[in-house]
């Protein structure tokens, strides 16, 4: 119906097609690392969505099959590939902020997943501010040398009996000094928020919402402003155009991409850094040797 001539029955039967040159690995977590390790034992460079997976092990499992394998390994974080946020990550880069003081990250979600979802998809830090931790090694350019997080099942406290959370706040400390903070909710109920900030010695670089439009209206009964776009798929259209481009041009010109295995794995080093503060609620140190 919709124009595909291969079809295939299986994983395994797609994946031993010999006329295929890359992967693409949009299944369900669980599942990531063993199609990585099928997909590089074929010789096919991969494109996998984010995260790697849930355990360490199996991201360094995963990551040793493609380096065996000779392939190319892109991991699928969107947002770096956002022109606004490549806009505010280029004037760090340009010096324009100066010496970086302060990282803001907000990440709300305008509804939280169905509960079935959330059960096996990890937790808060690894499922959805997997990518906020990416982002910010992404802006700042610097590693996370310690994380404290604090959260709470205040949006749906059903989710609390799982030991699940769906609302959190993560302070973090960067390599080159630079502070940070993400805060993050499963439900905005005016729309995808999406905001970014990098304060420094030289000035502020940030990204609001993308809208509709960018018009607004005041009258007697108030300013109004049309609300942020309904969800991922409406905000990040061209990121996923974008990274998937990216993928397609380091295949042709046999170089490493923009996001790379180590990039997946560090984003996940972070995430379980969270978590474990979260259940300590003490600081937890980021090792990159974990």
């Amino acid at each position: 119906e919709l124009g595909i001539e291969l079809v295939c029955d299986t994983n395994e039967e797609l994946i031993a097609k010999s006329d295929i040159d890359g992967v693409l690995i949009c299944t369900a977590t669980d599942t990531h690392a063993s199609l990585i390790v099928a997909a590089a034992a074929t010789g096919k460079h991969i494109f996998c969505e984010k995260p790697i997976d849930l355990e360490i092990s199996q991201i360094d499992r995963a990551l040793a099959a493609v380096e065996q394998a000779g392939v190319t390994l892109q991991v699928g974080f969107n947002r770096r590939f956002d022109p606004n946020f490549s806009r505010v990550r280029q004037h760090v880069s340009d010096g324009a902020v100066g010496g970086i003081h302060l990282l803001r990250i907000t990440s709300r979600d305008p509804e939280p997943p169905p509960l079935d979802y959330v059960k096996s998809a990890g937790s808060l830090f690894q499922d959805m501010m997997i990518h906020d931790f990416d982002m910010a090694r992404f802006l700042v350019g610097s590693e996370i040398t310690s994380v404290f997080a604090v959260g709470a099942a205040r949006v749906d406290p059903e989710l609390a009996e799982f030991g699940q959370i769906d609302t959190a706040v993560v302070s973090l400390v960067f390599e080159d000094g630079t502070l940070g903070s993400i805060d993050c909710s499963r439900q905005a109920v005016y729309g995808y928020d999406q905001r970014v900030e990098v304060f420094g010695s030289e000035g502020v670089a940030w990204a609001d919402n993308n809208t509709p439009s960018r018009t607004g209206l005041g009258n007697k009964t108030g300013m109004h402003a049309p609300q942020p776009l309904h969800f991922f798929m409406d905000r990040y259209t061209e990121s996923y155009v974008n990274e998937i481009s990216e993928f397609v041009d380091c295949l042709r010109n046999a170089r490493e991409p923009a996001v790379t295995g180590r990039d997946g794995r560090m984003a996940s080093i972070i995430a379980a850094a969270a978590q474990r503060s979260y259940a300590e609620r003490q600081p937890v140190q980021v090792s990159s040797n974990k």
